[in-house]
């Protein structure tokens, strides 16, 4: 039992949440490692929703809402990390949810599908084709899902399949707390946050923003913007440390 006063008590009940996922088969090895190196860039925001984050999970609400046909697409970490917050997005964006995964098998599949449904999250289905242009099993998607998809969030995605869906001409979010990668590089909107962070934020702006205050989120939009000041921010945390 962790004590809810313990100075890292949401960062602890995190790696619970990851090592029973992988106990359970829903996250690989690899994934908690992932998450890892995820808390390590959390450190750099001093653990806390920078404003230029809040500023980009208020844009990612603005894209979600003008999308015609949005798509959250969920992997493994994400599933064990915040299956509700994934459910309350749903709802108040009108998303749909699409299981997509690097290492999959059948059974991860089954298994990360039932421990959305168990939280309430309606889960897409059906029979997956190769229809992304990737050498591995992310290219693996539901026609009517992310295929179809304008806009896609992919929380804690991978370089190639941002790349790809880019490509494909989507508007792609992704939630990275590493504003160096790939990922965060190619997306079209960057959230430099933690996940269970920033989920919830966006919900909560997908219920308040007005279509005026999105229209002009969206014109103003600068990815490049986004991440420098991400930078500074953990630039600033850094200097702080060491005085």
């Amino acid at each position: 039992m962790i004590p809810e006063d313990h100075p890292r008590y949401r960062s602890l009940v995190a790696r619970e949440r990851i090592a029973d996922a992988v106990r359970s088969g829903i996250v690989v090895v690899e994934g908690a490692s992932a998450h890892g190196r995820g808390e390590a860039f959390d450190y750099l925001l001093g653990e806390q929703t920078s404003a230029s984050a809040k500023r980009a999970e208020k844009t990612a609400a603005a894209f979600l809402l003008a999308a015609i046909r949005p798509v959250i697409s969920v992997n493994g970490n994400t599933a064990a990390l915040a299956a509700e917050e994934i459910r309350d997005l749903a709802k108040a964006s009108g998303a749909a949810v699409e299981v997509n995964l690097f290492h999959r098998t059948e059974e991860r599949m089954a298994a990360i599908t039932a421990h959305l449904k168990a939280h309430g999250v309606t889960v897409l289905e059906g029979t997956a084709e190769r229809l992304l242009p990737l050498s591995h099993d992310r290219a693996l998607c539901l026609r009517d899902g992310i295929y179809a998809a304008d806009v896609v969030l992919v929380p804690l995605e991978d370089g190639d399949r941002c790349e790809a869906l880019v490509e494909m001409g989507k508007t792609v979010i992704t939630i990275d707390l590493n504003p160096l990668s790939r990922t965060a590089q190619t997306a079209t909107l960057t959230i430099v946050d933690e996940l269970t962070r920033a989920l919830p934020n966006i919900t909560q702006a997908c219920r308040t923003l007005t279509h005026e205050a999105g229209e002009q989120l969206i014109a103003d939009h600068d990815n490049s913007r986004l991440l420098y000041a991400a930078l500074q921010t953990m630039q600033e945390h850094l200097t702080d440390a060491m005085d």
